[in-house]
């Protein structure tokens, strides 16, 4: 049952005081690359509920980037966290044995869709997604002895050197930091409410996957050099696009008639955010690679490059890490596992079905919504200044996500337009309602209650 202290409650205006205190000392010591949408200043953190310094409540949807898939502090994470760190903190896994370790790769390989057949999995354990994308790659190239890779256009990766050359959403990301990786060729993603092509779902025949035989792979990236086609099942970053089952479908016909590797970015999409486990699992396919991170732990740094044991093949020393697989991370990713499994990955299709739903609803009444799409609790929400045109509203978004700050609702941006929805995997109906209420209040109140 939901009680009044699990929706928002703001006892003075955002930001009060005491977040514009912190936020000064910030820019005096902080890096000036973060990027801050709004003057949040965390506090603490009670479930689907972030609580600034100032006491204000906030409903998360949010979630640290998708990362706080339990919710904040949720009790067994905590308890778990807190047990381990009494036994000990470190052992490096590149050098030693430890059980957290085992029980969470034992774990993974039951769950992971990856492998000749269920269960034959390893796992190299990082610290972050970009980490593991790094590993993913590296791994790939190790195994088929090829030098470079397909990606995407829209997608995001990361930003150390070799996940930033597999990037392409902003250019932002990219200025000032070249020449990138070599070997790094991207086409278009099959994004279908925009496709490069002019295409519509009914009149589509994949002309996407088509592109790749015809250009690349006839004039300038020879099919038998590409190690591997990295993808992202939803695009994160790049909007929460969403492909239809077929074109992934296609693509691993693709990188199996050309023996390139399919590695799956599901740093974002996995661990039951979408309904499943992994969300390559709604269309069918099975990777070769799957990177994942964000929601593993709760919010402590881990991230997996999880591969079939036949394909991870090798020696000792050609990849390892320091922190990756910290024994305290290992422990509060077990426990969110439980979590997940016990509950939670069903409750993300429950409430992501029923906010798609609401959202859907709220888009035959405010013209400035152009498309809602979503799988589970991620869920996005594309702002257009003109349906038919379908022109970009990206300083609308902006301004709608900053008042649903005002009211007491944390969202974030993707794409260039989107306004994304990826809240903690246990949130209720009334929070779920209470999110579409503010979202509908702040739309009216950005685009002067224009309505259809």
């Amino acid at each position: 049952m939901t009680h009044e202290g699990s929706l928002p409650h703001l006892i003075v205006p955002p930001p009060g005081p005491k977040a514009r205190a912190v936020i000064d000392r910030d820019r005096k010591v902080c890096s000036p690359s973060y990027t801050r949408p709004y003057p949040f200043v965390m506090e603490r953190g009670e479930g689907a509920i972030a609580i600034d310094v100032d006491g204000n409540r906030f409903l998360d949807f949010a979630a640290g980037i998708a990362v706080c898939s339990t919710g904040h502090s949720h009790p067994e994470v905590v308890a778990a966290i807190s047990d381990q760190a009494s036994r000990f903190l470190h052992m490096s896994s590149a050098d030693f044995y430890y059980e957290p370790i085992v029980q969470l790769g034992e774990t993974i390989a039951r769950l992971a869709p990856v492998g000749p057949k269920p269960g034959d999995a390893r796992v190299l354990f990082t610290n972050s997604g970009t980490e593991a994308i790094e590993a993913a790659l590296k791994l790939a190239r190790h195994h088929t002895g090829r030098h470079t890779a397909l990606a995407f256009y829209g997608a995001f990766h990361g930003r150390t050197f070799g996940a930033l050359s597999l990037t392409a959403s902003k250019t932002g990301q990219r200025r000032g930091f070249g020449p990138m990786l070599p070997g790094a060729t991207h086409v278009p993603y099959a994004d279908c409410y925009r496709c490069p092509f002019g295409k519509r779902p009914d009149s589509c025949d994949l002309e996407c996957v088509d592109f790749i035989e015809e250009f690349p792979f006839k004039r300038t990236l020879p099919p038998d050099e590409v190690a591997a086609l990295v993808i992202e099942p939803v695009q994160g970053e790049g909007g929460y696009v969403i492909p239809p089952a077929r074109y992934f479908q296609r693509l691993r016909e693709l990188c199996d008639k050309h023996g390139i590797l399919m590695i799956a970015d599901e740093v974002q999409s996995g661990v039951g955010r979408t309904g499943r486990m992994f969300a390559m699992e709604h269309f069918g396919v099975k990777p070769d690679i799957i990177a994942a991170a964000k929601g593993i732990a709760s919010g402590m740094p881990l991230g997996l490059c999880i591969a079939g044991a036949d394909l991870m093949d090798w020696p000792p020393g050609a990849h390892a890490s320091t922190f990756g697989g910290n024994p305290v991370s290992c422990a509060a990713a077990m426990a969110t596992l439980r979590l997940i499994e016990g509950g939670y990955m069903q409750n993300a299709r429950r409430q992501g079905d029923r906010l798609l739903a609401a959202l859907q609803a709220l888009a035959t009444r405010h013209r400035l919504i152009g498309e809602v799409r979503g799988l589970g609790l991620m869920i996005g929400i594309e702002l257009v200044e003109d349906r038919q045109t379908r022109r970009r509203a990206p300083e609308k978004t902006r301004k709608v996500v900053e008042e649903c700050f005002r009211r007491g609702l944390l969202l974030l941006t993707c794409g260039e337009n989107t306004i994304r929805l990826c809240p903690p995997l246990m949130i209720d109906e009334a929070q779920a309602d209470a999110a579409v209420r503010i979202l509908d209040d702040a739309l009216g109140s950005v685009d002067g209650g224009a309505r259809d």
